[in-house]
């Protein structure tokens, strides 16, 4: 009982100092669910730059929440090539694609010097016994996966490059909104060749692309530092692709 009261007071630390704490864990804790969840959480990991959380074939042990950082999740394809298969920013839950076969799916990168919290998965299932509300929060998050792959479905398979590069841009000012960033004005932690490979797309067309939203004067591009100027115009193209779907 010591022990997990040491754990919860190193946990109660941790997060206190994290500003995107309500996004990783449920608000309004009691000092009791915090101890159980000092049970749950282990010492927050550190990476850097190009350094692998787990690779594809290891076995499933533990969900990460991005404390800070960047990563990339990507598969090997049939050609040999490496597949980008998402994004994850401060807030977010890698590591989900092992929950069903106990092994992981896909490669997990820092994009930049980055921290997570490891939740072991078998510590996180016992004390959603004990502690119901972490475990509706997890769903919660665990749906918002599901969702963002359903996004990717949809600008894979109905847009043309430009609609795809725009919902792109428009989902990640989205979420970096949701997160406490500034929403259109931000640094691409990716490489336009592995937005390319994200989209289905070439290195070429993602650059032609973004030179001609800049012409248009919707977006600003330095290098890898993007300003929305227009992001309604952005989200207007988006929109028309999606109703032209219904009809």
């Amino acid at each position: 009982m010591i022990r997990l009261h040491k754990q919860g007071e190193i946990v109660q630390k941790l997060c206190e100092k994290c500003s995107l704490k309500i996004l990783c864990m449920p608000v309004m804790l009691k000092e009791r669910e915090l101890t159980d969840l000092g049970a749950v959480i282990r010492q927050s990991r550190r990476l850097r730059k190009g350094e692998y959380l787990f690779r594809a074939g290891e076995p499933f042990n533990a969900i990460f929440a991005v404390r800070t950082g960047f990563f990339k999740t990507m598969v090997n394809s049939q050609d040999g090539r490496d597949q980008v298969t998402g994004f994850f920013m401060s807030g977010e839950l890698l590591g989900l694609d092992g929950i069903c076969n106990n092994t992981h799916g896909c490669d997990a990168m820092a994009l930049e010097d980055s921290e997570v919290c490891e939740l072991p998965f078998a510590n996180l299932e016992e004390a959603g016994n004990v502690l119901p509300s972490l475990q509706t929060h997890f769903y919660r998050l665990m749906s918002q996966e599901i969702l963002r792959t359903q996004e990717l479905m949809l600008m894979l398979g109905n847009m043309r490059a430009e609609e795809r590069l725009a919902a792109f841009l428009v989902n990640l000012s989205h979420r970096l909104s949701f997160r406490g960033f500034a929403a259109n004005d931000f640094i691409l932690r990716m490489s336009r060749e592995e937005i390319g490979s994200y989209l289905g797309l070439k290195l070429e067309t993602v650059s032609r692309m973004l030179s001609r939203f800049q012409n248009e004067g919707w977006i600003k591009v330095e290098h890898k530092h993007i300003q929305l100027l227009q992001p309604w115009m952005l989200q207007k193209m988006v929109m028309q692709c999606q109703r032209a779907e219904v009809d």
